[in-house]
């Protein structure tokens, strides 16, 4: 039998249908707590990167903790198994639970990340960094002036002409664009290894490059030496690539140290 506009279509006796109500009112409860749990979070780890809570120390107790944050047992306990697994921090029975060295911590963790780059005036941080890529991104220019297709040029050449368009005027801009140029050069190499951790470093890079580029002397010679590693990749010169893409980033690192000149 057809209904007319407005009608509902009778449903046979015994169908069960779907309760909208409840399913809409759960999905709703559990977008609330990943939200609770990851303020939570978010405070926990700021709380211990930052050094409030310090290393070696002996957390509060779980009613302490839950009072602090605010939060449930359920959450708080979700909480400190994703800082066990980053390295944060360490339970032990009898024990309770302490801070771990910084050395044991998950530093590409985006939340560890995140919180990291809030905190880090220190050269220490940024020269780490810079010794990361001093390793991967020649390597990277070389592999991609080997084997990059078309559309992986493409695109390195499309953040190259963002950066030559931002005049030097608009740092953000800038910055933002040299994030693309260097990212799309990892990604161009090929290696899987090579873009799992160019994307696990974004956010330190743009920190990077947004302190590099204030302090960049010239923009035209930043600009021309971002140029080099360019055409370098673009007529398949893969060591010519490696060592333009070493020069820029000796550039990099001068910077950097003329940023924190105390270390």
């Amino acid at each position: 039998m057809m209904t007319t506009k407005g009608e509902r279509a009778a449903v046979p006796a015994g169908t069960k249908t779907a309760d909208t109500t409840q399913m809409t009112l759960s999905a709703d409860a559990g977008r609330q707590g990943r939200k609770v749990m990851s303020t939570c979070l978010r405070a926990f780890v700021n709380a211990v990167v930052s050094g409030e809570v310090p290393e070696g120390s002996t957390l509060p107790s779980e009613a302490d903790l839950m009072a602090r944050f605010g939060v449930s047992r359920t959450t708080l306990r979700e909480t400190m198994q994703h800082m066990v697994a980053q390295g944060l921090i360490r339970s032990r029975p009898r024990a309770g639970t302490t801070v771990m060295p910084r050395e044991q911590w998950n530093m590409l963790d985006p939340v560890v990340l995140d919180s990291a780059l809030a905190h880090a005036d220190d050269f220490a941080f940024y020269n780490a960094l810079i010794e990361a890529r001093e390793v991967l991104e020649p390597a990277a220019a070389a592999a991609a002036a080997a084997s990059a297709d078309n559309r992986a040029l493409i695109e390195i050449t499309r953040s190259f002409e963002a950066m030559r368009l931002s005049g030097g005027r608009d740092e953000e801009a800038f910055s933002q664009a040299d994030l693309a140029f260097h990212t799309a050069i990892i990604e161009a190499s090929g290696n899987w290894v090579f873009a799992q951790f160019g994307i696990a470093i974004r956010a330190a890079l743009l920190a990077s490059f947004r302190k590099t580029n204030r302090a960049s002397p010239s923009f035209e010679d930043a600009l021309a030496m971002h140029e080099h590693v360019l055409e370098a990749i673009r007529m398949r010169q893969p060591e010519e690539a490696r060592r333009a893409m070493q020069a820029l980033l000796r550039h990099a690192r001068h910077d950097m140290e003329g940023v924190h000149p105390e270390r």
